[in-house]
């Protein structure tokens, strides 16, 4: 089956001219059919559009160009990334039919590298959430067991890119939203430095927070997608000046010598046992490579989830003020008057989450709350950066669990969000602090659910964070996929 292959694989069969590229998006559309009742990763399908984009990667096959890694290949976008002349809904109802008139960056540099889009996955409402359930769309459910989430926000790509539905995808990253689900779908997910991936197309949420990232079906991808996406955008003011560079030269370097920190406070309440069973079998692989093991502390890691639901929700509801039904989105037309026009547009438009966390953004940012909220948990986000730095005079990479606990079932947390929140808890600091971090899998739960471990690296250390976790990966040699009945 061409759709179980990676990009890798796929470009290989291109160049020797023994598959066409119609046929890979064929044969996804073919498995999409299969699977996507069950799954439900997808807002809008794109087919017709993949086709001819397929059609023109052969034409440049034909006529002999040096194609790139992706040329040909299917992607699946985030419904979060603006598409022109796609609908791009960030799975809101206050969006339920914007069609965007420009290409968000990253997908400009995917279509010049040639890519075909399959189609907008779903989500969270605007990244709010750890498990997509707080789509206004539809539950996106995990391959691996479909009684269970896929994580979140970007739940849809994880949950496509493991079933097969797409051969790999973007997500957005906001507190975790790359790496849980690809922990929870047993695929990869790499969050880059903040600053390293134009955020230029991608509907904020929070502004100093979000970035865009691949999930992926091996390491090996999760570098060819990155060269192309990352690097410097003027049209985006925290993009970082760096030149562009191929993640994909030194994967096959060895990891000798390099020092890798274990976290003393990561052993927290709550952690399952399984969870911490894999992580400390990854550590050992890690060691039998050559790594050096040593401990190193992060003494405010207990507070990031706090400062994260301060900081995030803050950043938010500045950034959704704009969601008014007065220049595009949904409008509620019984308003009598602007006002009541305003309220009724936003709170009809709007799901539960999206306004618990507008309305706690808006409370921080009040007359006579901000010192005593903004303001102190910006102080303390300074502070989990400098513990981070710190830790890196003594280390090279940092390993963590990326979720103290493999997928839990649709609904289970649903109703009491501070539950959610803390699903966070190993994702969030390192948003906090702009670092790039990858999630890889490492092992099952005994109920065969995938648990992942999370490698997190200094600023603008995806090079070799991304040699780390492809020896990591080669070595482990997970090869576990989900066992999602065919019709």
């Amino acid at each position: 089956m061409l759709a179980g292959k990676a990009i890798h694989e796929l470009h290989e069969l291109l160049i020797k001219k023994e598959i066409r590229p119609q046929e890979i998006v064929e044969d996804i559309f073919k498995r999409i059919k299969q699977a996507e009742e069950k799954v439900k990763a997808y807002i809008t399908l794109t087919e017709e559009m993949a086709l001819k984009q397929a059609q023109e990667a052969e034409n440049r096959l034909i006529k002999g160009e040096n194609i790139s890694f992706l040329t040909g290949i299917p992607l699946a976008i985030k419904d979060n990334i603006c598409t022109n002349g796609i609908k791009t809904t960030c799975a809101s109802k206050i969006l339920a039919d914007f069609i965007p008139p420009y290409d968000a960056t990253v997908i400009k540099q995917l279509k010049a590298a040639g890519v075909v889009i399959i189609g907008k996955t779903n989500m969270d409402e605007f990244a709010m959430g750890s498990s997509t359930e707080n789509s206004a769309i539809q539950i996106t459910h995990n391959p691996w067991d479909l009684e269970r989430v896929p994580g979140g926000s970007s739940g849809g790509s994880a949950a496509a890119v493991a079933a097969d539905e797409c051969i790999a995808a973007l997500g957005s990253d906001t507190g975790g939203s790359i790496r849980q689900p690809a922990s929870f779908c047993g695929v990869v997910g790499l969050k880059p430095t903040y600053g390293c991936v134009s955020r230029f197309g991608l509907v904020a949420f929070a502004s100093s927070l979000d970035q865009i990232g691949p999930l992926t079906k091996d390491v090996t991808d999760a570098a060819i997608l990155l060269t192309a996406i990352a690097g410097h955008d003027p049209n985006d003011s925290t993009s970082a000046p760096m030149k562009k560079e191929d993640y994909t030269q030194n994967l096959h370097k060895e990891v000798k010598k390099l020092r890798v920190g274990i976290v003393r406070e990561a052993m927290i309440e709550g952690l399952a046992s399984e969870v911490k069973t894999t992580v400390e079998h990854g550590i050992k692989v890690l060691s039998d490579l050559g790594a050096e093991v040593i401990e190193v502390s992060l003494p405010h890691l207990d507070y990031a989830v706090a400062v994260y639901y301060i900081i995030a929700p803050a950043e938010a509801s500045s950034n959704l003020a704009r969601y008014d039904g007065v220049k595009y989105g949904f409008r509620d037309k019984t308003a009598k008057n602007l006002f009541e026009m305003y309220c009724q547009t936003r709170s009809q438009g709007f799901g539960a989450e999206v306004k618990r966390r507008i309305m706690l953004g808006t409370y921080a940012l009040s007359a006579g709350y901000y010192d005593a909220y903004y303001k102190k948990a910006s102080q303390v986000r300074t502070l989990i950066k400098q513990d981070f730095l710190h830790a890196f005079e003594q280390c090279d990479f940092i390993i963590t669990p990326v979720a103290p606990t493999p997928a839990f079932k649709i609904g289970e947390k649903v109703d009491d969000p501070l539950q959610m929140y803390l699903s966070d808890i190993f994702t969030i600091p390192i948003n906090l602090a702009g670092l790039p971090a990858i999630s890889l899998p490492a092992g099952l739960s005994k109920d065969g659910l995938p648990i992942g471990l999370q490698i997190i690296g200094p600023h603008f250390s995806e090079a070799r964070l991304l040699q780390v976790a492809y020896q990591f990966e080669q070595a482990l040699d997970f090869k576990e996929k989900p066992k999602l009945e065919e019709d």
